[in-house]
Order: C-alpha cells, then sequence, then structure tokens
C-alpha cells in the first residue's frame, strides 16, 4: 500500500540472470547481510521482497531459481502455507494477493507475478493451488 517503494527500501544486487542457480557463496552471504538488515532496521520477513514483486512486468528478477524457500525457512522471508479451497477462485485469488501486498495489475499479470516467485514452473490457467497459496498469503499478514 505504499507509493515510491524505492525510497522505502535498501537494495541488494544479486550477479545472476535469474535463469542459472544461485552459487552457494552467494545465497550463504546474502544470508547473513539480510539478517543483519532485518534486525538492524526491525524489519519483518513479509518485508523481504524481489523485484518481481513490485514491479510485476516491468522487472522479474531475482527470477524463477531464486531460492525464496531457503530464506524463509531462515526466517529472512515468507514461505506461504497453503490453505484447501474447493477450487480457483479468481476473485478471492485477487483480493488474497492485495491483502499481501501485489500491486493492482491485470489478472493475467498478477498470477504470472505470484508464481514466479511461489510456483515457477506453473503454467495455464488460474487452479486451486494458486488460490491456497494466495490465501496462505493473506494469512501472513
Amino acid at each position: 500500500g505504499r507509493e515510491d517503494v524505492n525510497s522505502r527500501s535498501i537494495g541488494i544486487e544479486l550477479d545472476n540472470d535469474g535463469y542459472a542457480p544461485f552459487a552457494a557463496p552467494m545465497m550463504d552471504a546474502l544470508e547473513r547481510l539480510l539478517a543483519d538488515i532485518l534486525a538492524r532496521w526491525s524489519i519483518r520477513p513479509t518485508g523481504v521482497i524481489g523485484h518481481s514483486d513490485m514491479a510485476p512486468g516491468r522487472k522479474r528478477d531475482p527470477g524463477p531459481r531464486f531460492d525464496w524457500r531457503r530464506l524463509a525457512r531462515n526466517g529472512l522471508s515468507v514461505w506461504p502455507h497453503p490453505v484447501s479451497l474447493a477450487g480457483p477462485d479468481p476473485i478471492r485469488f485477487r483480493e488474497a494477493t492485495t491483502a499481501f501486498g501485489y500491486p493492482d495489475v491485470g489478472d493475467d499479470l498478477l498470477l504470472e507475478t505470484v508464481r514466479l516467485r511461489f510456483r515457477p514452473g506453473a503454467r495455464g490457467p488460474l487452479d486451486a493451488t494458486d488460490c491456497a497459496i494466495a490465501e496462505g498469503l493473506a494469512r501472513l499478514t
């Protein structure tokens, strides 16, 4: 819900095209740096986002190979606990992702953006798994 994210953020540049695996020493260094930044500035793990989260369609980094789950396991980001739903619900998907903080973009771009981070291999129309992930994200806020 904040405008001008760049004026309210700390950027960390990683040298990777997003399609190659991220080297273990780079991820180790990132974890040390993130732990320090989060503690020093009292930032919650929900505040750790990628360019692709804040600028859908314009930015794709850190890309589909970035290990968000690893960061979440170490308390440095978040990973949703999917909440089972009856089936795909586009309205609830949008409500849940908006509650988590995703920007207001078109349905296809929103789905692509969420999948880039949480289901990078998924293709096709919105499905129940996407909705379960979105609902899990909404519960993290």
